[in-house]
């Protein structure tokens, strides 16, 4: 598994300011390119995915797609960026390997499309030699570990619209996002929301 090239941190306080982060990044993502998400139930990955959608300029309606596995957003014709990419949005909480990612065909949508896989981690990888990894933390606890609070009861209880301070971490792996961080940094971000980052000296 590759090594991320450089790491940011930074912190929110509120579900806005995590839908506009997103949607400041959405701005300058490209069709290929892969995010994986990661966080605790009610982190804020659909609130931080439907900002994605927005500065991609796709079609509203962005919800977790859990029991359909995948969800499709199309470019909007006539939205802030036509002829802009596709959002596919998957949810592989109940996908247990690799394997059985590649049975959704996902290689079909990659070239074509942002693909913004929540609950990815350990199941993606192979789609890509390039992926963003998103970690958001809360900053008061969701009632446990992801891997205790895997229920259908507690996957209905949508928390991620809760204002409270989050930590969100962004990791660029392989050579699309070697530059990331001026990329991100012209993108630009809610004053509320930035932070000094970390990063791997050497590819900022």
């Amino acid at each position: 598994m590759s090594e991320p090239l450089w790491e940011r941190t930074l912190k929110v306080t509120t579900a806005e300011q995590t839908h506009a982060l997103a949607a400041a990044l959405g701005e300058v993502l490209e069709a290929g390119d892969l995010l994986v998400l990661t966080g605790e139930l009610g982190a804020g990955k659909t609130t931080f995915t439907q900002g994605l959608g927005e500065g991609l300029g796709v079609r509203a309606g962005i919800i977790s797609p859990t029991f359909v596995l995948v969800r499709i957003h199309p470019n909007l014709p006539d939205g802030p960026r036509p002829g802009g990419p596709d959002l596919v949005h998957v949810d592989a909480y109940r996908l247990d390997s690799a394997a059985e990612i590649d049975d959704i065909d996902l290689e079909n949508t990659m070239d074509t499309a942002v693909t913004v896989v929540e609950w990815g981690r350990d199941r993606v990888e192979h789609l890509s030699d390039s992926r963003l990894e998103v970690e958001l933390h809360r900053a008061v606890g969701g009632g446990g570990t992801a891997a205790a609070n895997r229920t259908d009861e507690v996957l209905d209880f949508d928390t991620d619209d809760d204002d409270e301070p989050r930590t969100i971490v962004l990791r660029g792996i392989g050579p699309r996002w070697a530059d990331a961080p001026r990329l991100l940094d012209a993108a630009g971000q809610p004053d509320t929301a930035g932070q000094p980052d970390t990063a791997n000296e050497g590819h900022i």
